[in-house]
């Protein structure tokens, strides 16, 4: 795959600093060098230290990327709500896990899903790349970087906090603030393999909401954060007093809906390959749009 870019400085550079100045890591220079790949300028081959001048078409070429025979192909149904030549973005249901689970029968998860498409589309790049998650039950959108450089881009997005998701969650009881932030550290509850709580030992974690209808029983919020902790929103509004709806593990059980009241409605991330921010949208789920209906 080949990634190619018109040199606009009016100083001339050497090559492996005008790719870095595209977002090219070092680790993707030393895939190209040392396994399959090339880089190029004025489409012939050269070395890191040559120099591009200005007006120069300077190119990487990575080598395609064969699929982890570990990780099984699922013929199962996907929802796409995006996809290029660099990024698949998918629709995914409750009850589906992102990645694959250990020790169980039937391999069935967005991972294996995208490996079954992958195979059946014929793409030169078969590495599975997941750069977001969501809980299994929780529903909404899952980012696919379809090779490792949008991989890489994406990573470094995450870092610094350039990926943004809004959510919807439906909470337990009457949320009394119109617009506010959870500030609290974030730690793995330690009689717990799985589960997260408040803590001082946490890592800093933020989520800021905006309640859209609320009432005795329960409260329709949307959710932002600005860091990526496991399980975030769960622990953040339990420790609110308001567990969400349907969450056993951080409340209880709902009559209204059968998981976690969840839902990643809203994506937007950068596209350096595009420059352009791509910004998405997933629609509510069956379940939770009844839920939200019987309580309204």
């Amino acid at each position: 795959m080949e990634f190619s870019w018109t040199y606009q400085k009016d100083v001339p550079r050497k090559l492996r600093s005008a790719l870095r100045m595209e977002g090219v890591t070092s680790t993707l220079m030393k895939v190209a060098i040392y396994h399959g790949g090339k880089m190029l300028i004025n489409g012939e081959e050269k070395w890191a230290v040559d120099m591009v001048q200005p007006g120069d078409r300077f190119s990487l070429v990575l080598p395609a990327e064969a699929g982890n025979p570990a990780v099984e192909a699922y013929p199962a149904p996907i929802t796409i709500v995006y996809e290029d030549r660099d990024f698949l973005v998918l629709n995914k249901p409750a009850g589906v896990a992102t990645v694959p689970a250990h020790n169980v029968e039937v391999a069935d998860s967005l991972v294996n899903r995208v490996k079954y498409y992958y195979q059946q589309q014929n793409y030169e790049n078969q590495v599975i790349h997941v750069a977001t998650r969501l809980d299994k039950d929780t529903s909404g959108l899952v980012v696919f970087p379809k090779h490792r450089f949008a991989h890489a881009v994406l990573d470094r997005q995450l870092k610094h906090h350039e990926v943004k998701k809004n959510y919807l969650a439906l909470v337990n009881g009457r949320v009394r603030t119109g617009h506010g932030y959870i500030d609290a550290p974030i730690q793995r509850d330690p009689e717990s393999f799985v589960q997260r709580m408040v803590g001082p030992a946490g890592k800093a974690s933020v989520t800021e909401y905006w309640t859209q209808w609320t009432s005795e029983r329960a409260s329709l919020v949307r959710v932002r954060l600005h860091t990526g902790r496991t399980h975030q929103i769960r622990v953040h509004f339990a420790y609110l007093g308001h567990p969400l709806l349907g969450d056993d593990m951080y409340g209880q059980n709902s009559p209204v809906i059968a998981r976690q009241a969840l839902h990643c409605y809203w994506l937007q991330f950068y596209s350096p390959f595009k420059q352009d921010n791509i910004t998405l949208e997933a629609p509510l789920p069956d379940d939770f749009r009844a839920a939200m209906n019987q309580l309204q």
